[in-house]
């Protein structure tokens, strides 16, 4: 029996990936990155870096407990630096990295979509509301 090495072991699984498999890794990448505010604040980075605050007031809604966690798991994630210059108060400045960029254009354009797109929605649910859902 051959031996593999790590390296062989994990270019196997990644052509055996399949995201439609919960214990997929790439089935957990999808669910973070499809959460509402890892897309709202890599479209909101994509432009430059920006600071926390700066963050804070740009996305509308967001708790300060639900962007700290946000901006964490995106650094642990390799799509976003972080930082801090020494000065008083603390500077912390945001920045994407070459691999948030990349994913930023993939959610910027879902987010022009939603944006340009909500009243067709809009009108199609309130159709499907007055109309009431087929029974089969």
């Amino acid at each position: 029996m051959a031996t593999r090495t790590a390296a062989q072991r994990r270019e196997q699984a990644r052509v055996e990936y399949d995201a439609f498999l919960k214990s997929c890794p790439t089935n957990q990448l999808l669910d973070r990155i499809s959460d509402k505010w890892v897309s709202l604040v890599v479209s909101a980075l994509a432009p430059g870096p920006l600071r926390y605050s700066d963050l804070g007031r740009k996305i509308a809604g967001v708790s300060p407990k639900m962007l700290t966690q946000t901006l964490r798991s995106l650094e642990r994630d390799g799509l976003l630096t972080r930082t801090v210059t020494p000065s008083v108060p603390v500077r912390v400045d945001y920045e994407l990295t070459a691999l948030g960029q990349n994913l930023a254009q993939l959610l910027t354009a879902v987010k022009h979509w939603a944006e340009t797109h909500f009243d067709e929605v809009h009108r199609a649910r309130e159709r499907y509301d007055a109309e009431g859902p087929e029974t089969p």
